[in-house]
């Protein structure tokens, strides 16, 4: 027995070097964890943060029930925050902001200071208490909207997971090994999940990687029993005596996952359109026709119907419900391919995080921003009965353009801003000069958003595009990689080949990136795709294309024949990749056209003539001037009640009406962007940055223009047809 032990002791260490299998790094997995989550993202930390200081002010009883529910999110996004912390921070948050409703109503009561109306404070408080809720259930449900990211951010990651697995264990069955050469390999955050997997182990909670790796299986039997289902195959094979037969079942498991994805998408598409288009008809249709009875319930209901009213309604209220709804969509997508980590990479990426075009935009955008808060600038003046630019406090038209002495009713005699003076307080700008200068504001807000992502986005995207179409082309790659390796071409020599026979396809331009370091620079192949600095991998930042390759190189130090079939495995994966997303452009082809028609164009001309509108009903009020007419008659048949309802001191002023659809507008822009970009491509910010940018500048300038021309035509119109009665 003795000699036995000493044979395998002996030889031990030769045979295994000989198979070149992996050697897992001897570091503590443990403290690998502890350093790891400590450089996760900061609205992880952020949470922590506020859960520690105020959910622990006051220690509040919660049921075990919540306390359960609220503890399985935690742990699925490994946050240090104990359930009733998490619970208790959105209590105090509706009590801090309830606490603060009531002394700043108080405070500016009209009992006390009389600074504002009894219904303004009114309709302030509610709005507080509206935001209050909206806090309390934003908190509560946190910890369970940061676990969807997560399982958003890591479904996207299983097949790779799997593949890196599977790859190890062809060669070496040893389950351990495995999970740890892809927890190397891997990015975050299923690195992250894996790493948990082995610190558990080491903390004791568990004595086994099978133990631990079951528990951690669990927190997806809702989600993606797919998943379950694979590595429940993967820890079957470890049994099989057979060698093709373990391979078989390793095979089945990869396969059981892509068809498990492609289940969910399809399930996606079928279940995204009712809500997709539930967002487009609140988001885009109904409130654009609210927008067209604007000018007509302003001029009747008056004070009722304050700008500051709209301001909220339009620009707080809708907006965030329609960000709710398309939130919620999100949610319900699998997991995608989205932005990659290997962006940072890129040369270029610098020029993409810099803050530089925000201050060249906005340096250009500010001389507009001026002239469209020219009129505010003006009614300071009226106030205090300053000139402005040497100009008469509310100048006409005439003595802008130095025309001379006019008719007053004459459309050369109409004042630009159009003040009036009621109770002492100026109220307006009415006029059809002011609504001019007003749409200045929103064009400044949408160029500037607008300049400042193309300059980001504009050099990065055209890489992205590049990688992209390298994506689209390395289905057929993988087969030329892997036919070769499996003929004997030792993978040093096999992307000089390839790259000979892929002439005029962006996969040349890759593989020679590859061969020219191999060559030339005389790296290794890890670092001819890898390095840092000069890797082929930096100019293609793609985890699809970044995976294929560590599995390659990984699976070729195993042999070429098992690097073959690894990289069938991938191409397969790529081909299932390929058709879902064929088949989900497809069945959102007509929805998604209609919500990016409707909102670049369709809603800007709508709300460009509601501009309009309003400017000619305001002009025809304060031509006809109602009150004046009904004077001598006030008591013939109520019209002296009848044209009360129609006082233009009364109306919210087109000009506040204006910037408020101007800004709906750039925020339905922003949101509905967010949306069509994730539901194609999942979470990718390069994407939507760059999307939006080139959706405000059409949207916004089409709306300038429309809203130009139909405020000059109409109000022009309205003048010319008054001033003949």
């Amino acid at each position: 027995m003795g000699d036995v032990k000493e044979i395998l002791k002996k030889y031990g260490a030769k045979i295994e070097g000989q198979a070149n299998t992996y050697n897992s790094r001897k570091s503590s997995y443990s403290s690998s964890y502890e350093k790891f989550k400590a450089e996760m993202a900061p609205e992880f930390s952020t949470y922590e943060r506020w859960a520690h200081s105020v959910g622990s002010l006051v220690k509040i009883n919660v049921s075990e029930k919540d306390k359960e529910k609220v503890k399985k999110y935690i742990d699925i996004v490994h946050l240090e925050v104990e359930p009733w912390q998490a619970l208790n921070l959105s209590v105090m948050s509706f009590l801090f902001i309830f606490a603060f409703a009531v002394l700043t109503s108080v405070a500016f009561s009209p009992l006390l200071l009389g600074w504002v109306e009894l219904s303004s404070l009114a309709i302030y408080f509610i709005l507080m208490l509206m935001l209050g809720v909206f806090i309390f259930y934003f908190m509560n449900e946190y910890p369970r909207r940061l676990a969807n990211k997560w399982r958003l951010k890591v479904s996207s990651q299983m097949v790779p997971a799997l593949l890196y697995v599977v790859v190890y264990m062809r060669h070496t069955a040893n389950l351990e090994k495995a999970i740890a050469f892809a927890a190397e390999h891997l990015q975050e955050p299923i690195s992250l999940d894996f790493k948990k997997v082995f610190y558990n182990v080491q903390v004791g909670k568990f004595s086994t990687i099978k133990e631990s790796l079951d528990n951690y299986l669990e927190s997806w039997r809702d989600y993606s029993p797919e998943f379950i289902e694979a590595f429940h195959l993967i820890e079957s094979s470890l049994f099989e005596p057979e060698n093709d037969r373990r391979i078989t079942i390793l095979e089945k498991s990869l396969q059981v996952v892509l068809d498990g994805v492609y289940d969910k998408m399809l399930k996606f598409t079928h279940n995204v359109k009712s809500p997709l288009t539930n967002v487009y008809m609140l988001g885009v249709v109904l409130p654009t026709l609210g927008l067209a009875l604007l000018p007509l319930a302003s001029s009747m209901v008056g004070d009722y119907l304050k700008w500051s009213y709209i301001f909220v309604m339009f620009n707080l209220i809708v907006p965030f419900v329609v960000f709710y709804l398309t939130d919620k969509i999100m949610l319900l997508r699998p997991g995608g391919h989205g932005e990659s980590s290997l962006l940072e990479r890129n040369p270029l990426y610098p020029k993409y995080k810099s803050n530089a075009p925000y201050y060249t935009a906005f340096a250009i955008v500010l001389p507009l921003l001026i002239l469209g808060f020219l009129p505010l600038i003006f009614q300071i003046g009226v106030h205090d009965s300053i000139n402005v630019f040497g100009l008469p406090n509310d100048p006409t038209l005439a003595q802008i353009f130095n025309k001379g002495d006019v008719d007053e009713s004459s459309f050369w005699g109409q004042k630009v801003f159009d003040f009036r003076d009621e109770g002492g307080k100026t109220k307006g700008p009415f006029g059809m000069g002011a609504v001019v200068l007003s749409l200045f504001v929103p064009l400044g807000v949408g160029l500037f958003f607008s300049m400042a992502y193309k300059n980001k986005t504009k050099d990065l995207i055209v890489e992205r595009d590049k990688t992209k179409q390298l994506e689209r082309e390395f289905n057929s790659s993988l087969f030329q990689l892997g036919n070769r390796l499996g003929g004997g071409v030792p993978p040093e020599l096999v992307f000089g080949k390839v790259a000979e026979s892929s002439k005029g396809l962006m996969t040349e331009d890759f593989f020679r990136r590859v061969n020219y370091n191999l060559r030339q620079a005389g790296m290794s192949l890890e670092k001819a795709i890898f390095d840092v600095r000069r890797g082929a991998i930096n100019y293609y930042p793609s985890d699809l294309i970044a995976t294929s390759m560590r599995i390659m190189i990984e699976a070729s130090k195993k042999g070429l024949k098992v690097a073959a079939i690894s990289l069938m495995s991938i191409s397969q994966y790529v081909k299932n990749i390929d058709k879902i997303t064929a088949r989900l452009k497809d069945m959102l082809a007509e929805i998604v056209s209609d919500m990016r028609s409707n909102m670049t164009f369709l809603a800007p001309l709508l709300s460009g003539i509601v501009v309009g509108l309003t400017v000619m009903i305001t002009a025809i009020l304060s031509k006809l001037e109602l009150s004046e007419i009904a004077g001598g008659d006030a008591g013939v048949g109520g019209l002296g009640n009848l044209v009360n309802l129609f006082e233009v001191t009364k109306m919210a002023p087109p000009y506040f009406i204006q910037i408020i659809i101007g800004i709906y507008l750039v925020e339905v822009i922003f949101i509905l962007t967010a949306t069509l970009v994730g539901v194609d491509s999942g979470e990718d910010k390069l994407e939507k940055t760059n999307k939006t940018g080139q959706n405000l500048f059409r949207g916004v300038m089409l709306y300038f223009i429309v809203a130009l021309v139909s405020t000059l035509v109409l109000a022009g119109l309205a003048y010319t047809v008054l001033g003949n009665i």
